[in-house]
């Protein structure tokens, strides 16, 4: 039988109780090992080269440099990482800079272990992960402070729910009965007409117009 090596995991945080706290609990289950500490953003990319992560769990809020920063420049010296962003309660409004910065998962300080073995295994897969804790303060912290949806066609907001709901191309062009080359040109407009650099950063767009019931 072939050996299945651990999922190695990297914390940035500044509190090192939380640290701790976390790394009790990621080391405790089998498959999952954490390799790797920092205090802050700028520590982490400082040691990017001797880094071992597949998963790098990220605070946004930190001093000398915040997460989204630190996530931007990880990102392009080390595009194969995927990191997770965490929030404290009120912090939620930050998450689209770490979307924007390419992080994959978003998950709020107070979920539960069970959701954080979920987000590894889903961002693992190469899906991004929103926890329902987030999606709600997302959509709280952003109500009344919507762009403008009526930019985006009536199919256009199709694709984009289907996009939120985690379908894939082909089942998207599935539902709606076009082709997977529609699916495509209608995606790469609504990233042009929203802004938005990537699939995550369009889930948070699509919470903060109110697209989509959460």
């Amino acid at each position: 039988m072939a050996h299945v090596e651990d999922i190695k995991i990297v914390l940035v945080d500044d509190h090192t109780l939380f640290r701790n706290g976390m790394k009790g609990l990621l080391d405790s289950r089998k498959g999952y090992r954490v390799t790797g500490e920092f205090s802050d953003g700028a520590e982490f990319v400082d040691g990017l080269e001797s880094i071992d992560a597949d998963v790098v769990f990220m605070d946004i809020s930190m001093p000398v440099m915040n997460g989204d920063e630190a996530t931007r420049l990880a990102l392009q010296r080390r595009p194969e990482m995927r990191i997770v962003s965490l929030s404290m309660f009120g912090e939620d409004q930050y998450c689209i800079r770490m979307a924007n910065a390419g992080a994959k998962g978003f998950l709020r300080k107070d979920s539960s272990i069970d959701t954080v073995f979920e987000a590894i295994d889903v961002v693992m897969a190469g899906d991004e992960y929103f926890s329902d804790e987030m999606l709600h303060s997302i959509r709280l912290s952003m109500r009344g402070n919507g762009d403008n949806p009526d930019t985006l066609s009536e199919r256009e907001v199709d694709v984009l729910l289907g996009i939120c709901r985690g379908l894939s191309t082909q089942e998207i062009a599935d539902a709606l009965y076009i082709s997977k080359r529609t699916v495509d040109a209608h995606r790469a407009n609504i990233l042009e007409k929203t802004g938005c650099k990537n699939t995550a950063s369009l889930v948070v767009y699509a919470i903060k117009n109110q697209l989509v019931e959460i």
